[in-house]
C-alpha cells in the first residue's frame, strides 16, 4: 500500500475558501447515469465541494479523504456523512452505492487498490466517476502568464502525479465499461485576490513557499494587475472526465 502523504492539509484553509464549484450539470449527468439514487461514495472528498452537490440527488453521500486538515473544514450538510479514511477503505457494506466519485483526486490513489474498492461497494451496474481539471482561463492577455507560473515559477514542485492531470486522465488505466460524458466546465467571477488564493491552494506553490523561502504569488499578481483591472473576471475550467459502469 502506498504510503498517505498529505499535499494539502497545510493549505485547507485556501483550498476551502478559493477552489471553484463543480457545475450543477456534473451531478445532474452523473445522477442520471447511476442505476438508483440511495448512497454515493465521493473518496478523496477533501473539503467536500463533489459531496454538497451529490447530495442534491442521492439520498445519502459518504464522503471520505485521508486528510484530517481537510475535512475539518469541510461543510456540514445533512445528507453528508465524512469520515477519514484512505481511497481503499471506505468501510461501506459490499454492492451498497449507486455511484462512487473521485473528484480532482484519483491522481493521488493506488490505482489497483482503489479500484478494487470501487468494484466491491458498487452494485450491479453502478458508475465510477472520475474528473479532474488544470489550468484556468481567464482571457488571452492574461492566460500566457498563468501558463508561466504553472510550468515555469511552480512546475519544478508540482509532485509527478500531475501530470495525470496535465494529460486530463486520458493516460489513466480505466477498467470500466465507459459511459461517454458531456462537455462540461467549471465557472466563475473572481477578483485578483481571489485568484491569488486559489493559486496559494496548489500543492506545487506550498512547496515552493516551503523550499524557497518566500511566496512566489504577489509577484504574478502584480503582473497580472493591469490587464486585470480593478473588478471581477470570469474564469473557466474545463473538466475532464472519465465515467463507467460495472457491469450489471
Amino acid at each position: 500500500m502506498t504510503a498517505f502523504r498529505d499535499h494539502f492539509g497545510a493549505v485547507s484553509d485556501a483550498y476551502a475558501r478559493h477552489r471553484p464549484r463543480y457545475p450543477e450539470a456534473l451531478f445532474a449527468f452523473l445522477a442520471s447515469a447511476a442505476p438508483g439514487r440511495e448512497l454515493a461514495w465521493d473518496s478523496g472528498t477533501g473539503n467536500g465541494q463533489a459531496a454538497l452537490g451529490l447530495a442534491e440527488h442521492f439520498r445519502r453521500v459518504v464522503a471520505t479523504d485521508a486528510s484530517p486538515g481537510q475535512l475539518e473544514r469541510a461543510r456540514p450538510h445533512p445528507r453528508v456523512e465524512y469520515r477519514c479514511a484512505p481511497a481503499d477503505a471506505s468501510g461501506l457494506p459490499d454492492r451498497s452505492a449507486d455511484l462512487v466519485t473521485a473528484a480532482q483526486a484519483l491522481h493521488w490513489f493506488d490505482l489497483p487498490r482503489f479500484y478494487a474498492e470501487a468494484r466491491r461497494v458498487l452494485v450491479a451496474g453502478g458508475v465510477l466517476a472520475v474528473w479532474c481539471y488544470g489550468l484556468p482561463a481567464a482571457g488571452p492577455e492574461l492566460d500566457p502568464a498563468l501558463r508561466r507560473f504553472y510550468e515555469d515559477t511552480v512546475g519544478p514542485y508540482w509532485p509527478p502525479e500531475r501530470r495525470l492531470v496535465d494529460a486530463g486522465y486520458r493516460t489513466l488505466d480505466f477498467p470500466f465499461e465507459e459511459i461517454a460524458a458531456p462537455a462540461l466546465a467549471m465557472e466563475t467571477a473572481m477578483t485578483l485576490d481571489d485568484l491569488g488564493g486559489y493559486l496559494s491552494s496548489w500543492s506545487a506553490t506550498r512547496y515552493y513557499r516551503e523550499r524557497r523561502g518566500h511566496d512566489p504569488v504577489p509577484p504574478l499578481l502584480a503582473e497580472l494587475a493591469p490587464a486585470w483591472g480593478p473588478g471581477v473576471r470570469r474564469v473557466r475550467w474545463p473538466l475532464a472526465i472519465r465515467a463507467g459502469r460495472v457491469p450489471g
